[in-house]
C-alpha cells in the first residue's frame, strides 16, 4: 500500500427521495406526523472499488448523473458514504465547486484570505503568496471588486490559483478547468502537469473528453452509480463514445 494515494472500498451512497411532490413545509410536517410520507431509495453511488497511485493523475468520466461529484466529495470528506470507506494518504486540496467556500460580498483578495484559511494555509503565508496568486489568476484590476460581481470563469481562475499556490499530495479537480477561456484552460491544464511531474496525486472529473485523453494516465467510468471500466484513457473513451 506504500504507492497507494487513494484507496476507495466498496462505496456506495444512498439517498431516500420522496415519491410525491411536496409543495410546502406545512404539508410536509402534517405527512411527517400522519407517518404518510413514502420514500424511495436511490443509489448515487454502488459499490464502487478502486485505488489511485502516488503521482497518478487519474480521470472519471461518466454521463450527467452517474456520480462522479458525489464520489469526488466523498473521496475529500465532504460527506460520508453509506456504506464502504476511504483511505487517504497525504494532504488533500479540493477544487470541488465553483466559489466554494467563497463569499460575494467580499472582494477577490478578501477572499483569497477567506479561502486560503479554509484550505489550511496561515495569513502570514497567504500574504507572502498574495501576488503570485493575483497574477496567476490575470484577474488584475478586478481582484478588487466583490466576487458577486464576476464571472463564474473569474471565479475558477481566483479558485485554481488559490488551491493550486501550494502543492498538495493530493489535487481533487471537478469540472473547473471546463470554465473560462481557452488560454487559462492550458495555463491550468500546464500546471496540473507540472504538479504531477512534482508528485501530487490528481483526481480529475470532466466533460472534456480531450482533456481526460491528454492528461491522464488512467481513467475511471462511471455508469449510473457503478463502475463500467477502469483503464487506458483511449481506448476507454472510445469504448464510452461508442455506448453513448
Amino acid at each position: 500500500m506504500a504507492n497507494i494515494a487513494v484507496n476507495v472500498s466498496n462505496v456506495s451512497m444512498k439517498y431516500r427521495l420522496a415519491t410525491e411532490k411536496i409543495d410546502s413545509f406545512k404539508y410536509l410536517l402534517i405527512k411527517k406526523l400522519k407517518n404518510e410520507l413514502k420514500y424511495e431509495e436511490f443509489y448515487a453511488l454502488k459499490d464502487v472499488s478502486f485505488t489511485v497511485n502516488r503521482g497518478e493523475v487519474f480521470g472519471i468520466i461518466g454521463l450527467n448523473g452517474a456520480g462522479k461529484s458525489t464520489l469526488l466529495k466523498i473521496i475529500a470528506g465532504v460527506i460520508k458514504p453509506t456504506i464502504g470507506r476511504v483511505e487517504k494518504h497525504g494532504s488533500i486540496a479540493p477544487l470541488l465547486e465553483l466559489g466554494a467556500g467563497f463569499n460575494g460580498e467580499l472582494t477577490g483578495i478578501e477572499n483569497i484570505y477567506l479561502n486560503g484559511l479554509l484550505f489550511g494555509y496561515t495569513k502570514k503565508f497567504i500574504a507572502h503568496k498574495i501576488d503570485e496568486i493575483i497574477e496567476y489568476s490575470e484577474l488584475g484590476k478586478f481582484i478588487h471588486t466583490p466576487l458577486k460581481n464576476y464571472s463564474s470563469g473569474m471565479k475558477a481562475r481566483l479558485g485554481f490559483s488559490i488551491a493550486t499556490i501550494v502543492q498538495p499530495d493530493i489535487l481533487i479537480v471537478d469540472e473547473v478547468l471546463a470554465v473560462g477561456d481557452i488560454k487559462f484552460k492550458a495555463k491550468s491544464e500546464e500546471k496540473i502537469r507540472q504538479m504531477m511531474s512534482g508528485g501530487t496525486t490528481v483526481l480529475f472529473v470532466s466533460h472534456s473528453l480531450g482533456q481526460v485523453e491528454n492528461i491522464c494516465d488512467r481513467a475511471l467510468w462511471l455508469e449510473h452509480g457503478e463502475v463500467k471500466s477502469i483503464g487506458n484513457p483511449g481506448e476507454l473513451i472510445a469504448d464510452y463514445k461508442n455506448s453513448n
